[in-house]
């Protein structure tokens, strides 16, 4: 068991969850990532399908006192030295508490447990205006200097920063105009 603050947190395989608690992680699916999951039956699917039904695939969910804070998952690429972490998601009330950077710790050993030597992912810049300094820009223009000055703003991926992910890439306008998915990566070796 982990500790944040006076309640117990514990980080455990979402197998183990209960209806009950799938049903809650789902919820924080939509809560955080509506532009993903839309509704909690878009989320309960994905859950379903990348829990249940690809088995190579690893869920962990933070949970306190029965309830789900939050969960993330990896999803092997590259014969199992590559790992995707997809998603991660902590219910808003307990965002700033270490949850998914205890979560994001947890996954790393996860996949180094399975024989990983990387854990990427990619990280949408959708929102208007865009977050980052990598949306509503050419991006065709002398790209490794504008990955070299990467800002993140208020963006997801300055919380992958400060957990040791580097931005690897970028596919411009992948999400609509001027809104790319940022390529981030780390290092398990």
């Amino acid at each position: 068991m982990r500790g944040l603050g006076r309640n117990k947190m514990e980080i455990i395989d979402m197998l183990t969850l209960s209806k009950e608690q799938l049903q809650q992680a789902a919820q924080i699916l939509t809560d955080e990532l509506p532009l993903g999951w839309a509704d909690i039956d878009e989320a309960m699917l994905e859950i379903n399908e990348r829990l249940f039904e690809q088995k190579d695939n690893t869920f962990l969910a933070a949970v306190e006192d029965g309830a789900v804070l939050g969960f993330v998952g990896i999803l092997p690429t590259y014969d199992g030295h590559v790992f995707e972490l997809h998603p991660l998601a902590v219910c808003r009330d307990r965002q700033g508490q270490g949850i998914g950077a205890a979560l994001v710790r947890a996954i790393e050993q996860a996949a180094k447990n399975r024989g990983g030597c990387t854990l990427w992912l990619g990280a949408d810049d959708e929102n208007t205006p865009g977050e980052t300094s990598l949306a509503n820009v050419n991006l065709y223009d002398d790209l490794p200097a504008r990955i070299a000055n990467f800002n993140p703003g208020r963006h997801q991926s300055a919380f992958y920063i400060k957990m040791g992910f580097k931005v690897m890439g970028v596919m411009p306008d992948a999400n609509g105009s001027g809104k790319p998915d940022i390529f981030m990566a780390k290092s398990l070796t």
